[in-house]
């Protein structure tokens, strides 16, 4: 692992450059999380340095974060941007993008570490999430960052199907999951990014 994040390092300009063309990619297909994996990448970074995270640990973090939602690409755009309730069908295929993204970045030999951690974003801590059913430690700690903000900005944007939630509702369902859904540490540690993220207005825009 030690060797891989090395060798991404000398490519790290690149790679935000790629980046974005790939979430552009994603954004022009579903209009309507416009600016979520921007700002899952930010949020995701700043929480993995609130825990102490540094270096080419932080940056490979912070690139998963942004890719999180990559495999979207591969759901068709008509249960993507549905604004009714997901039938079981089209909840499964939703529920596919974890593995579509990890396969996407696969084809990279030196991306199978941010593979990885786009492969588990949407495992929970008492095992209940997909695609694996991972549970506690047993989730990179780069998936579980990705999990807290990605939830956390899904709760404050606008979606086909309701509006944001307020700031005050999304601490509160954070709080209320910790230990079931998030990593408990993680949870705590958010409790210091709050009125920062509140503040940053830019994060409630499309």
């Amino acid at each position: 692992m030690v060797h891989d994040i090395g060798e991404l390092s000398q490519n790290f300009e690149l790679y935000h450059d790629i980046i974005q063309c790939l979430v552009g990619a994603l954004e022009a297909k579903d209009l309507y999380t416009r600016g979520h994996s921007i700002r899952v990448g930010d949020k995701t970074y700043e929480l993995a340095k609130e825990i102490g995270i540094a270096g080419e640990e932080l940056e490979i973090i912070h690139i998963a974060g942004h890719l999180h939602d990559i495999g979207k690409i591969g759901v068709p755009d008509k249960i993507l941007n549905k604004r009714g309730k997901l039938t079981d069908n089209e909840w499964k295929a939703i529920k596919r993008h974890p593995e579509i993204g990890s396969n996407i970045l696969n084809n990279s030999g030196k991306l199978k570490i941010i593979s990885k951690l786009v492969l588990h974003h949407h495992e929970r801590w008492d095992g209940k999430g997909y695609p694996h059913g991972l549970s506690g430690k047993d989730i990179p700690l780069g998936s579980r960052i990705i999990a807290i903000c990605d939830s956390i900005d899904a709760m404050t944007s606008q979606r086909p199907y309701r509006k944001p939630m307020s700031w005050d509702v999304c601490k509160k369902e954070i709080r209320n999951n910790k230990g079931i859904q998030f990593d408990p540490l993680l949870v705590e540690a958010v409790e210091g990014l709050w009125e920062y993220w509140e503040k940053d207005t830019s994060s409630n825009k499309h």
